[in-house]
């Protein structure tokens, strides 16, 4: 049996911001998140490189090959935003986060690319659990048990990431799984996951089979919490075939 994996994304600007710094990839064998800061311009642009490097990789690869093509294409974003700094001084501190996760043409494997605070979260048999960790200050304070999580859920300082693709050496998180029937995948920007609970994007994920169904009630909870936000939301769902049904995640 070869696992398919099948994919939906909706991207809002939120109530608040007056454009959309977020990009994202929803494909066969590829889903991204990437969410710009730095300016409007600088933070678009950096997004969108992140996007642009890493969606040729929406192709078959080989299992064995995965983490290296996920690296050699962050390697290429870093390289590309240093270009674009150095083509323009007012674009200096412009970056991006990355969340990544691509499927190996056999269905047998996949890996995560992650740098920053967009999230991959993995509902399997009815439980949400959160994949990545995220690079921020809060993070790092909860780490070391200086704050609860509930506390960080609310901090001031929750926005403020400690590591970002901005052209410079960074240590991005590489990891690898393996897939399961019925998985569905939540790649997503902060837009969403700073304003709605966890237990309330596990009943989302568990209530609305259709895909891009779901995908857009996220980005409606989102709204509904203010939209403080670009919201940006990929829904992928793990199947036994290429055009079956999409299955309904446990719970």
């Amino acid at each position: 049996m070869t696992l398919k994996l099948r994919s939906a994304a909706v991207s809002h600007r939120g109530l608040i911001r007056s454009g959309n710094q977020d990009s994202v990839h929803a494909g066969p064998w590829l889903l991204a998140v990437a969410d710009g800061m730095g300016g409007m311009a600088a933070g678009d642009l950096a997004s969108t490189i992140a996007i642009e490097a890493v969606s040729p990789l929406d192709v078959e690869t080989p299992e064995d090959a995965l983490v290296a093509r996920l690296q050699q294409a962050v390697q290429t974003a870093s390289a590309r935003i240093r270009a674009a700094v150095a083509e323009d001084a007012e674009r200096q501190g412009m970056g991006t986060t990355l969340t990544a996760l691509l499927f190996a043409r056999t269905g047998s494997c996949l890996a995560l690319a992650h740098i920053g605070d967009s999230r991959a979260y993995l509902l399997r048999d009815g439980v949400l659990k959160q994949i990545t960790r995220d690079d921020t200050f809060v993070q790092m304070l909860v780490d070391e048990g200086l704050i609860s999580i509930e506390e960080a859920s609310s901090h001031p300082r929750r926005a403020v990431v400690t590591q970002a693709l901005q052209g410079e050496d960074v240590a991005p998180t590489y990891s690898t799984m393996v897939p399961s029937v019925g998985d569905r995948w939540l790649l997503c920007s902060d837009g969403l996951s700073n304003v709605v609970r966890a237990d309330t994007l596990a009943e989302a994920l568990i209530s609305y089979p259709d895909r891009q169904a779901c995908a857009q009630r996220l980005v409606d909870l989102a709204l509904r919490a203010g939209g403080p936000d670009n919201i940006t939301v990929v829904v992928g769902d793990v199947t036994a075939d290429a055009a079956g049904p999409v299955p309904r995640p446990a719970g």
